[in-house]
């Protein structure tokens, strides 16, 4: 079994992963990821299965919602005192319009801020690792990248039809 796999499995048993490993995780899940969204079927993708669900676009649309107020939380809380972020993530999506999306921007698009999370994480030092942002709780930066992959992988799971992910 790979190192990908190893911690891809540590992480969903909520094993504490050091921020290297929580980095090479959102790298490989990038990599496997977009390939398996850039074979979903238009017609599937933009399917409402109730009016007031997400479709997979918008389900997609979430995560690079979230992934634009993890990135939020892993900057501001490298620099003030236990900032306060949290969004509402229902308006997020109507307002962002993902539904409407050309497809393959919309993929490209949520690769791209996960590959900026990356670049985030690798510049962000042991010390600031540490640092307290609060949620709904109060978490370390460690943590909610960590948190954000798991929170990306059951997201995945669902849109792709592949096997459920608990979360949290």
């Amino acid at each position: 079994m790979g190192s990908f796999q190893l911690n891809f499995f540590s992480c969903l048993r909520g094993n504490k992963l050091t921020m290297k490993e929580t980095i090479q995780q959102l790298e490989q899940i990038i990599s496997d990821y977009k390939p398996q969204l850039e074979k979903v079927n238009a017609a599937a993708f933009a399917a409402k299965p109730f009016p007031n669900k997400w479709s997979k676009k918008e389900e997609l649309g979430h995560l690079i919602d979230s992934a634009q107020s993890n990135i939020r939380r892993f900057v501001t809380g490298q620099y003030e005192e236990q900032p306060y972020i949290v969004y509402n993530q229902d308006k997020w999506v109507e307002i962002g319009n993902y539904q409407n999306y050309n497809d393959k921007d919309l993929i490209d698009l949520w690769a791209l801020i996960n590959k900026h999370i990356c670049v985030i994480l690798k510049n962000t030092s042991e010390e600031a690792g540490k640092r307290i942002v609060k949620t709904q709780d109060l978490h370390s930066i460690e943590w909610l990248a960590s948190d954000y992959n798991r929170h990306l992988l059951h997201h995945l799971h669902h849109l792709l039809d592949l096997e459920p992910v608990a979360y949290p």
